[in-house]
């Protein structure tokens, strides 16, 4: 089973087998994680490779992801991180170990020498551009070009780069696997904006509400000429009380702030359509399903707060 081989590759590090609390902290999380490293076995499946190839590139995403979690809790201060247990210090070190267990995953790959540094040099460019966009995150900078700039730096890189490790373990040639990093780029950019969503209307409320990061819904909600945005500007220093928060949410639905969002996944959604159905691949169908997958859960949400959802989204 590919979670039991994922889990296997990284324990089997010398350092990680000897560091307690790193193995524990891997084998806890890594299911929770289980949508985001299996992108590269869904990329190496749809090339026509054989998954086997592409399972120390997932264990790399596992490990990648795992660090960019510990480090996201810690700026956003989130009561449920590992760092409320284990302390700032010792998961500021844990960050830094996993990904480090990335790359050492990937060492033990066999693949020609050309293929092998592609693959390494493509998740050290993720992780510089995951920790830029972390770092113009944490800034709270304000206004939609800084907000997409985030975006594109923290989010997306990860989707881009999990599916291009995956198709160059599949074998496939340098455009074909390019273009999957293309595909999966817009994939990350949908996932943000929908986080955005439910991070926007979750209770209680979040670091989004609490701490000003970068949301799609609430910049609308804040900068777009409506009737509600000086209200909305009291109410959002006051989202502790469930009441306030809850006043705070329905503006986003009155002023059109959810709507936005939606049109933005509209358009990426049919764009990686557009791009999936250029690329010459084996089996397309672990893609399709891909990103129709990250759909379903949008309209659950939209049906949850009564919004029309738009018939390019209706699954039929």
């Amino acid at each position: 089973m590919p979670l039991e081989d994922v889990v296997a590759r990284v324990l089997a590090l010398p350092e990680v087998s000897a560091w307690p609390e790193m193995a524990h902290l891997f084998e806890q999380s890594v299911a929770g994680l289980r949508i985001k490293w299996e992108l590269p076995l869904l990329a190496c499946r749809a090339v026509g490779g054989d998954e086997v190839d592409a399972l120390a590139g997932a264990a790399a995403v596992a490990c990648m992801q795992l660090s960019l979690m510990l480090v996201d809790d810690m700026l956003d201060k989130d009561p449920r991180g590992a760092h409320v247990r284990l302390g700032d210090a010792a998961a500021s070190n844990l960050a830094f170990a996993f990904q480090a267990a990335a790359f050492r995953v990937i060492e033990g790959v066999s693949t020609e020498a050309e293929r092998h540094a592609a693959v390494s040099a493509s998740l050290a460019r993720m992780a510089l551009a995951s920790a830029f966009g972390q770092n113009l995150d944490a800034q709270n900078l304000s206004g939609e070009e800084n907000y997409w700039q985030v975006v594109r730096t923290k989010s997306a890189p990860f989707f881009g780069t999990a599916l291009y490790v995956g198709a160059l373990l599949g074998q496939t040639v340098p455009d074909v696997a390019e273009s999957l990093r293309d595909f999966g780029l817009v994939v990350g950019e949908i996932v943000q904006v929908y986080d955005d969503l439910v991070d926007s209307l979750q209770s209680p409320a979040g670091p989004d509400w609490k701490q000003g990061r970068s949301n799609l819904a609430i910049l609308y909600a804040l900068t777009a000429d409506h009737p509600e945005r000086a209200q909305l500007e009291v109410l959002r220093t006051q989202v502790d009380d469930p009441q306030a928060l809850e006043a705070a949410q329905h503006i986003l639905i009155h002023c059109g702030a959810i709507s936005y969002c939606v049109y933005h996944i509209v358009k990426r959604y049919q764009t990686a359509q557009q791009i999936l159905d250029s690329i010459p691949l084996t089996n397309p169908a672990p893609l399709h399903r891909l990103v129709s997958g990250q759909m379903e859960p949008l309209i659950a949400l939209l049906e949850s707060v009564g919004a029309v959802i738009p018939p390019e989204l209706e699954m039929g």
